[in-house]
């Protein structure tokens, strides 16, 4: 049984910290050759490694990448709904498992995808600063767009294409969540990077995972309950 007042309180934000730290150090564990793979591109010395590394870097998002941050997603989304489990590593460890398989197909897609806007991106850096401006909106609706597909991927059952759908309409359709979800977890990036990154280990994707989903969450149960 719980203590009440000020140690129930204690315990109570001990106790989210840990669901925070070890849910973010889990996800980094399963993202291990990406991590790997980004430390060795900020010591490259040449693009001849760049262009080496960057297919094994794009492997990594559907084989690793996807369906780690969806079994942290559907992890959070437990927490979020009061139905967590007693452990964090087994939970994790099922949901990575029952999840692969699509993760890893829209994993395929989104690598693809970003693979593409950071070319042109890159390009027009140098060529059209206009265009520049046009690939970075799009990359900032994208980011959203990525987020928002593991918050649809974990709350319902329905195919790929269905999914993307969804994350889509909810990207494009609702911008109450779409600029609440890149003004929280932007901050929370730029904390991370520019200020603490000594968190970003045991805190940034966690907490970003919380944040989303719990903004599509709340977006869900207001649709839901204007729907009635």
């Amino acid at each position: 049984m719980r203590e009440s007042g000020l140690m129930g309180n204690i315990y109570t934000i001990c106790e989210w910290i840990m669901r925070f730290s070890v849910t973010n150090l889990l996800w980094i564990l399963f993202n291990i050759p990406l991590v790997f793979i980004g430390l060795s591109l900020l010591f490259i010395n040449s693009i001849q490694d760049a262009i080496i590394l960057t297919p094994f870097l794009l492997l990594c998002f559907p084989f690793c990448l996807f369906p780690a941050t969806s079994a942290m997603f559907a992890l959070v989304r437990d927490w979020i709904i009061n139905q967590e489990k007693a452990s964090i590593l087994g939970t994790f460890w099922g949901y990575y498992k029952e999840n692969y398989k699509q993760s890893m197909q829209a994993g395929i897609i989104f690598a693809l995808l970003w693979f593409i806007w950071a070319v042109d991106y890159s390009y027009f850096q140098q060529e059209n600063i206009v265009l520049m401006f046009v690939f970075l909106i799009m990359g900032v609706i994208f980011y959203v767009f990525t987020l928002l597909f593991f918050s649809v991927i974990v709350h319902y059952n329905l195919d790929l294409k269905t999914l993307l759908k969804k994350a889509f309409i909810l990207t494009v359709g609702s911008p109450v969540l779409f600029f609440s979800i890149i003004i929280v977890t932007g901050i929370i990036l730029l904390v991370s990077i520019q200020n603490l990154p000594i968190i970003i280990p045991f805190f940034t994707g966690s907490l970003i995972a919380f944040i989303t989903f719990s903004a599509f969450y709340r977006f869900f149960l207001r649709v839901k309950e204007e729907g009635k």
